[in-house]
């Protein structure tokens, strides 16, 4: 292990929120449902495991009845200076489609760029880089 991996429990829209990731950032996608563990304790096709492996890691399931599902407040997943400025850029309009820029990537007065914005499915996320 290298790092941290975010581990996301999603409102059963697990299956969708990391296909949208793999769009925005690449990387491979692997998605086990209940049914490919056997599991019984909710609809065959939620997730029960899934990874987004790539530039970005990502780890989601689908929240089971009774579970909490993902509510982020306070947290930014931060890319600064993870990719070329390029990269990032396209990172931020992909992410922003579908959600909420809550400060646009820009020139900052101390030289860098950065910027935030909320995905359409509650995650926030910091982007920039230096230069």
């Amino acid at each position: 292990m290298t790092g941290l991996t975010p581990y996301l429990s999603f409102p059963g829209t697990a299956r969708q929120a990391l296909t949208f990731y793999r769009e925005v950032f690449g990387g491979e996608l692997v998605l086990n449902t209940l049914a490919d563990f056997g599991r019984n304790d909710g609809p065959p096709d939620a997730i029960s495991h899934g990874m987004l492996q790539g530039p970005v890691e990502l780890f989601a399931s689908d929240a089971a009845d009774g579970e909490p599902s993902l509510r982020l407040e306070g947290v930014l997943f931060s890319l600064l200076g993870t990719a070329d400025p390029g990269t990032l850029e396209a990172w931020f309009a992909a992410l922003s489609s579908g959600g909420v820029d809550i400060d646009p990537l820009q020139l900052r007065p101390w030289g860098a760029h950065d910027g935030q914005v909320t995905d359409r499915f509650g995650v926030r996320w910091l982007i920039g880089y230096e230069g």
